[in-house]
């Protein structure tokens, strides 16, 4: 049936999807087709599509209906998908239960269904998981906490047992490394399996990417591999204070993400920081000024060697009650 839709790169598909959901026009009753690297994105009113989209027409199959674990339930449990690994977060151990089986009995392509059995915790920020169900397959071997993520055109194979990864930052991610150019010099100070490491080396960038996690780095430079960005990555276990001066001078472009404690690093990120440089600095802050403080700390760390220029107060997402995950990107230039 010939339905509207939108062509976008297959790279902009998610993105894409979410503007469309977002201004409500994704058209749920037709499937998304992708063609020689280009998507085409159903939408049920044309002339209601964001004004960076372009309309035209295709044929496109009708979605076929799957049955979901609501469907079973009937009700809407809370979950989180990561790859084919669901995750639910339940206190009641026979609801959380319930929950697993309903989603190995539905359409979903879920390979085990998790529940957050601890906080993040320790240097590494792991946390615990509890197994609630499992579905065979034959043609992995993986552990069932161990995930392929896609996101924005690229994968991520990971461990949630063994690595930290949130998939709720992507249009975060997407934000940053949107801004980078090719040829840049980017270090990502805290780079975990490489969500911003990866797609940075992907628009030609040069990057050094550092984690504590030794594990996460091994992942990291599969996941070059998988990205098939090796040749742009040095990918470093350890503590970035440990390897800073083989680096002094060296960025133009710093990620801090670690937003707990991101201020305990900025001296460092000061002594990477070549002639001119941008911070993507993350911090966790009250509602009541959630940027002052980390400003207040950078100029602290950079100054008077540096002239600091706050270019972009954002709020990434609410963190607790009148808490915010903030970050500042902030531009560095010698005095």
């Amino acid at each position: 049936m010939e339905v509207p839709c939108i062509a976008v790169p297959r790279a902009d598909g998610e993105e894409s999807r979410q503007a469309l959901a977002t201004a409500g026009v994704l058209d749920d009753d037709h499937q998304i087709v992708v063609e020689n690297e280009t998507l085409y994105i159903p939408v049920t009113d044309p002339t209601a599509v964001p004004d960076r989209f372009e309309t035209t027409i295709r044929e496109l199959p009708a979605r076929q209906t799957v049955q979901t674990p609501a469907d079973i339930l009937g009700y809407e449990p809370s979950l989180e998908r990561l790859g084919d690994v669901v995750i639910v977060d339940e206190d009641d151990s026979d609801r959380a239960d319930e929950i697993a089986a309903a989603v190995i009995a539905s359409d979903l392509p879920v390979r085990s269904v998790l529940n957050r059995a601890s906080k993040i915790k320790g240097e590494l920020r792991v946390r615990d998981w509890e197994l609630l169900a499992e579905r065979e397959d034959p043609d992995t071997d993986r552990s069932p906490t161990e995930t392929v993520h896609r996101e924005y055109g690229h994968e991520f194979l990971l461990d949630l047992a063994a690595v930290y990864f949130s998939p709720r930052l992507a249009t975060e991610r997407h934000r940053v490394v949107d801004q980078i150019e090719a040829d840049e010099r980017v270090l990502d100070m805290f780079a975990g399996v490489g969500p911003f490491a990866i797609p940075a080396a992907s628009r030609d960038a040069e990057v050094v990417a550092v984690d504590l996690n030794e594990t996460a780095i091994d992942y990291l430079r599969e996941n070059a591999r998988r990205n098939g960005v090796s040749e742009c990555i040095t990918a470093v276990s350890g503590d970035v204070r440990a390897v800073a001066d083989d680096y002094h001078g060296w960025a133009d472009r710093l990620v801090m993400n670690l937003p707990h404690s991101a201020g305990e690093f900025l001296e460092t990120a000061v002594d990477l920081a070549g002639e001119e440089c941008v911070i993507h600095y993350y911090d966790i802050q009250h509602d009541s000024d959630p940027f002052g403080p980390g400003i207040e700390a950078i100029r602290a760390a950079a100054e008077p060697e540096y002239d600091v220029g706050v270019e972009t107060e954002h709020v990434v997402r609410s963190y607790a009650p009148h808490e915010l995950n903030v970050c500042l990107d902030v531009r560095l230039t010698r005095s």
